[in-house]
């Protein structure tokens, strides 16, 4: 629910043009899911500087298999972008839309399709049971 909410705040940004303010949300939505990935314990050179900076915890996520190496290159825009839309204000558009663009892609392969093979999973299994 916390994730949906910021991701909604930053779509609502950025459909009326506010840029910078829906750059500054979906980098934190993206900060927010990618917390849920690290592991409990420091280990394979995580350390608390990694998990507070999402700057350093993507690519770390990245090395360690723990997101999808197809979304790497695209999620370089929430460290440039990000930040110079919090602390700079310079986002424009195409700026903010690539933000967009990788936070959806991101949410999509952590979150709806996960729960679609699930679902799919258990129609194919409730058929076979008839």
């Amino acid at each position: 629910p916390e994730i949906l909410s910021v991701f909604s705040e930053g779509a609502t940004c950025l459909a009326v043009g506010c840029f910078n303010a829906a750059g500054t949300m979906f980098r934190l939505c993206v900060d927010l899911a990618t917390k849920s990935l690290l592991p409990e314990a420091d280990a394979n050179g995580l350390n608390s500087r990694i998990r507070r900076n999402l700057g350093l915890r993507l690519p770390w996520l990245f090395e360690q298999g723990l997101l999808p190496i197809a979304l790497q290159e695209l999620s370089s825009c929430i460290k440039e972008d990000g930040n110079d839309g919090a602390h700079d204000g310079t986002l424009g558009k195409e700026d903010a839309e690539d933000l967009l663009d990788f936070t959806f892609a991101l949410l999509e392969r952590m979150y709806t399709e996960p729960e679609r093979l699930r679902l799919a999973k258990e129609r194919r299994e409730s058929r076979r049971e008839k």
